[in-house]
This record gives C-alpha cells, structure tokens and sequence, in this order.
C-alpha cells in the first residue's frame, strides 16, 4: 500500500475560506496546562528491525511487493531503546509513545513469549525511570504472520484472538502504562481508498497478497494496512469488535488505565455549496467516532487538510511550504481535526501523531510552533487535550517508502545507528520546557 501520509497530501487544498479569514484573532495565553503531555511518537515495525514475525515484514520480503525496500535493521531500536529515550528526556518531554510488537509476543499461535514480554516490561520501566508517561499501542498496523495467515481482520476470530493477546500483555506489563491506543489509525484503508490509490497501486497490492497467500498455504492473507479494496468494510467490522474486546481485555487486566484507539484524521473543511465535507467524515470516520465515545480518550493523527466541494477535494494551493511529494503544510491543521474530533464524541482529545515529512528541517521548525500556537487556541476554548506527541522522535521505515522519508525529530545513520538530533529538535524542546509558546 502508499504511505499514509502521502496519500494524504493528495487531499491537501485550497486557502482557508474567506469567512474564516475574516474572523477576529483571539487572543490566547502562552502557557498549556499542567500536567500536559509532551511526547514523541514511535511503532515497533519502524525503527525496532527484524520483527521477522509479523506479517508486514514477510509482506516487505516477497515478491511482487508495493514497499521499496524491506525495513532490515531499521534503527535498531529493539536494542537501542534506551538511547533513544535518553533522546526524549534531553528534550524535556514527559511521554514517549511506542507500541509492542504482537508478532514478537505471540510468534505462534497460543505460543506467548514470556522473554519478550519482560522486553517491553523493561522499556516501560525505562520510561518510568526518565520520567517518561508510556503511551503503549497494542497494535501499530503489525500482526503476526500466523494471524494475517488466517484472514486477518477478514476473520471472525480476530476480535478473541486480539482479545487474548491484549489480556496476557496487560496482565504481564499494565500496572506501568499511561495511556493505552488499541489500534493505530485502524480507519487508515478506508481513508486510501477514499481519495483514490492510483489502479496499478492496488493492482501491485493484490498480486502481493496473493503471493502472501500461495507462500503461507492460506486461503487469504490481509493486513491492517494492506488490503483489496473489496475487504475494507468487512474489516473494519471486525476492527470495530476488536476494540471492544480488546479495551475490555485491558480494562479487566486494569481498570484504572485510560484506553482508546488513534484515527488518521483530515482536517476537513466545507467550501461552497452543496459540499459533500459532512458525507466524507462519515465514510471516514464512521462507526469509529461512535465507538469513541464510550472512550477515555480519542487519539488524534493529524497531517493534512481536505477542503471538500460538491464534487470532491479541491486542488493544493499554490505557494508555501511543502513536505514530502509536494504535500501542503498548512499548521491550523491540527487545531482543526482535534476541534472536530472533541465535537463529534464529547471525549478527551490526546494528540497521537502529527508531523511532517521533509529533508529540509526548517519546514519542521516553523511548522511545530505555528501549529502549536492554533492548538493553543483550542485548548483555550475549552476542548480536553491531554498531550501531543509528534511524529517522529527519529527517522524510521516509512512503509512503502522504505527509507526515502523523513518525519524525525533526529536523524539516524543507517550503518552505525547514531542519532542525531535536527535542529528542529532544539525548537521543540524549547517549547516543551517552557510549557508554553
């Protein structure tokens, strides 16, 4: 499949309306609340390396494949953990976010890994230890190869089998998470099919599974990120179920633990008459926003706009920054989307990703303060946001993009691993100390 981000900066459209221009700035303080959450964000797939189990990396290994190139090492994180949350506390931040790997903890089915188990029960102490609140997703896109194997979300066993697996991970590691995301953007296929994969992509995508399948002796193999068009909604049925069995696995492992689920979300903005924006966040965001409701808290991942006509997304704008493949930086983004979501579910936003995919750092400088000081706003007006994370604490494996993209925070060698921190760090950090703009 394509980047979700990239596909996103497909929707990315015109100015804002002029009646929104027209409205007087209000005026805000500088300072967030305290107690606010300053994070960066992470995925085991991404930046760990060798998640030999899971079903994107055998996805990455065959051929036909859509990804690039295969994610290897990435940036050996499985070993390099405490650097890079030694990376986060020298910014000053107080929550980290990364998720643990199923395909590590169940490499087989009904086989448990107790070894990896106490892996991530170690990095969540490590977080402890750097004053560090572990935000913990159960499952970043990634699955067991078994699991994809036998349908994946296409089958009606996966709601039990996620069940069981979020159960022995949070009785073997719950008494130390903060917050706790089921899914990350599991409303992510939807969105790419929405705004249109070109037809050889999803062509390549279904000659990719069908090798997956051949190779695993299987009558299906479908990933959460890596789907026939045919098979979104049927799973996103069985996605929807997975989040109530597997908040109610974590709730019953421990009560007390805030648990949500993470949506890629537009910024979605109406222009003229007859605009189908209202349409569009229903077949987007349907069911998920109901779901979210009976939350704690909703996860926000915000990287683009989508201003939406009578007929569909108008075309980007001319001029301003740009980000990976030509994607509108437009900062009120997030404001919008994290309006928005609080809007539609009444619950506590927590912003789980937002970023920007560039090699030229001073995009990602002037991006994080401006789009901060419109969050600002937000919260100023009285929607609940718990924290930001952004995206990403260090350069990683960008799905089919391999390595050709860019959201870190800090670069990564890919021979010696070595972090290095971009200035645009320095330019976080220092909003992060201050607690305020």
């Amino acid at each position: 499949m394509i980047d979700r981000r990239t596909l996103m900066a497909a929707a990315a459209t015109m100015a804002i309306t002029p009646a929104n221009a027209r409205k007087k700035a209000k005026a805000v303080s500088s300072t967030f609340p305290k107690g606010f959450l300053w994070g960066a964000a992470t995925a085991g797939n991404q930046i760990e390396g060798n998640n030999t189990n899971s079903d994107t990396w055998f996805l990455e290994n065959i051929k036909p494949t859509v990804f690039a190139e295969p994610s290897r090492d990435a940036a050996n994180s499985f070993h390099l953990w405490p650097q890079d949350m030694d990376l986060a506390k020298a910014m000053g931040l107080n929550a980290y976010r990364f998720s643990i790997e199923w395909a590590r903890i169940e490499p087989d089915e009904g086989l448990f890994s107790a070894a990896m188990l106490d892996h991530y029960k170690r990095m969540i102490e490590g977080a402890q230890a750097r004053g560090l609140h572990p935000i913990v997703t159960m499952s970043h896109f990634t699955a067991p190869r078994w699991f994809a194997a036998k349908g994946g979300w296409l089958n009606a066993e996966a709601p039990a089998l996620f069940a069981r697996y979020c159960d022995r991970a949070m009785r073997h590691l719950g008494d130390g998470i903060g917050h706790v995301l089921t899914f990350n953007e599991p409303n992510i296929m939807r969105i790419l099919n929405a705004i249109g994969l070109p037809p050889k992509v999803w062509d390549l995508q279904r000659a990719m599974l069908v090798e997956a399948a051949r190779r695993t002796g299987s009558a299906k193999f479908t990933a959460l990120n890596a789907a026939n068009a045919e098979d979104i909604e049927p799973m996103q049925a069985n996605l929807m179920a997975a989040h109530g069995s597997g908040k109610a696995a974590i709730k019953a492992a421990r009560s007390n633990v805030p648990v949500g689920v993470s949506l890629a979300m537009f910024d979605d903005q109406a222009i003229g008459k007859s605009s189908i924006r209202d349409a569009m966040r229903q077949k987007l965001y349907g069911g998920w926003i109901d779901l979210a409701k009976k939350d704690d808290f909703l996860g926000v991942q915000n990287y683009e706009r989508a201003i939406w006509d009578a007929k569909g997304k108008a075309p980007p704008p001319s001029g301003g920054d740009r980000g990976h493949l030509g994607a509108e930086v437009y900062p009120p983004s997030l404001a919008g989307a994290v309006r928005f979501a609080h809007a539609a579910t009444g619950v506590p936003i927590l912003v789980s990703e937002h970023g920007v995919g560039t090699d030229n750092d001073d995009v990602r400088a002037r991006f994080i303060p401006a789009a901060l000081a419109e969050l600002k706003k937000v919260i100023d007006d009285g929607v609940p946001v718990a924290g930001y994370c952004h995206w990403s604490l260090i350069d990683n494996f960008e799905w089919v993009f391999g390595y050709k993209v860019h959201f870190g925070l800090h670069s990564v060698d890919p021979l010696t691993f070595a972090r290095r921190a971009k200035p645009s760090a320095a330019i976080y950090a220092a909003i992060v100390m201050k607690n305020g703009l």
